[in-house]
């Protein structure tokens, strides 16, 4: 499948009674990456399992063009208004293969 989707993961640790204003920074600055022409959308979300555990994913049209957003100025500053709310992280990516939608997304 030529057309797969490129997704990036990342687990983000936010220092302790950080978590509120990290997420209205991440709100605030999210346009940073969803503006982008082959951003395909980002999603914040918080562990049920671990405290103070984020999960930040984003879907790209393709790798080449997230490696470019990636070492761009725009996402260095978006990077610089995050990090000082977090103590560690991580990155994975990944190409989505297939998707398949459940009965509550109401597409026939």
């Amino acid at each position: 499948m030529d057309d797969q989707v490129f997704r990036v993961m990342l687990r983000m640790q936010i220092n302790p009674g950080m978590e509120a204003d990290f997420e209205r920074v991440w709100r605030e600055v999210g346009d940073s990456v969803t503006d982008h022409p082959a951003n395909l959308g980002q999603w914040l979300s918080r562990s049920a399992e671990e405290s103070g555990v984020y999960w930040i994913v984003s879907d790209w049209t393709d790798e080449p063009r997230f490696r470019e957003f990636e070492t761009s100025d725009r996402h260095l500053t978006h990077r610089r208004k995050l990090h000082p709310y977090r103590s560690a992280g991580s990155m994975t990516t990944m190409h989505v293969v297939a998707a398949l939608a459940g009965a509550a997304d109401g597409t026939p």
